[in-house]
């Protein structure tokens, strides 16, 4: 509907965790490298954890694609909202498993049976579980005893926990601290900040085929930021809803007061902070103004001392 107006080949925006527009923060390169580095080495039990919207998903969709490129077996279970037998149920069709029984101690027999064939044969298996959170304590407590399946050297499943904040919250329970303590590591993700999201949002326009001219104007980017808190689910939103407010209303680049219009649309004005986007994007010209106005009145203050030459006293 607007590509055409911005010059673009598809919409930059969608909120669909694609991994091709997975925007490589510092933060998001070490957790990645974590990821990579923690199951390469079969360290056995990896968190990831951060805020919603912060891109978790995105980036266990990266994970997968390289997993997949290096030929190691996964199962991903996107649904978290489960009992045990269906945990088994998932494992096992994931990882293509066949198994006549449905008991636990057919299932758990056969899984490790197929987990020893992979590691002498040099492959490792690897179990991804997002939103971990909604976990209930029996199902992690049978994530846990999974762990159990290794040799005397190396743990034959390597598994990735994925969730929210209070996916943290949840392990210092008591009763799990014997999961917490076998996480050997932790991985995060984080909001963005200002001049990420600047980088972020240039980034995505390009790889959507933006050809360099201007989309968004530089208070629109302020504005963005201000209301999303930095979260780049709500970064995408409203960049995606602006530019099709910019496209039905033939404005180019998209100004800050549509920014503003989503942003009140979504109410994203009641939680994120009320400084106005104009005031901010002044404020920030006033401190540069400011601090140019000091320097310049101290290199007058020196040009000013320079100048007071002592004169000699006329003899009478």
């Amino acid at each position: 509907m607007y590509q055409k107006f911005f010059g673009l080949r598809e919409s930059p925006f969608n909120v669909n965790p694609d991994p091709r527009y997975l925007y490589m923060t510092k933060q998001t390169q070490e957790a990645l490298a974590g990821l990579t580095y923690g199951i390469q080495n079969r360290k056995g039990f990896i968190l990831l954890t951060g805020e919603v919207g912060t891109g978790k998903t995105t980036l266990i969709n990266q994970l997968l694609d390289w997993l997949r490129a290096q030929r190691m077996s996964t199962a991903f279970i996107f649904n978290s909202r489960l009992e045990v037998n269906q945990l088994f149920d998932f494992i096992m069709a994931d990882f293509e498993i066949p198994c006549e029984s449905r008991e636990k101690s057919q299932v758990l027999l056969r899984l490790n049976h197929w987990l020893l064939e992979r590691y002498r044969t040099g492959g490792t298996a690897v179990l991804i579980i997002d939103e971990a959170q909604n976990l209930s304590t029996d199902v992690l407590e049978e994530i846990r005893l999974l762990t159990n399946l290794e040799t005397s050297t190396e743990k034959l499943l390597q598994i990735v926990l994925c969730g929210q904040p209070e996916l943290e919250e949840k392990l210092r329970q008591p009763q799990l601290r014997q999961l917490r303590q076998r996480i050997t590591l932790r991985c995060h993700t984080s909001p963005l900040t200002l001049d990420e999201t600047f980088k972020y949002i240039g980034e995505r326009l390009r790889i959507g085929g933006a050809n360099g001219e201007p989309i968004f104007s530089k208070e629109a980017v302020h504005a963005v930021h201000n209301y999303s808190r930095g979260i780049p689910r709500v970064v995408n939103s409203l960049c995606e809803h602006s530019l099709i407010n910019a496209y039905v209303d033939g404005v180019r680049p998209v100004p800050a007061q549509l920014v503003e219009d989503v942003a009140r649309e979504f109410q994203l004005d009641e939680i994120a902070p009320t400084v106005p986007v104009g005031a901010l994007f002044r404020a920030e010209q006033a401190a540069n103004t400011q601090s140019l106005l000091k320097d310049l009145d101290q290199i007058l203050e020196r040009l000013r001392q320079s100048a007071v030459v002592p004169t000699r006293e006329r003899k009478p």
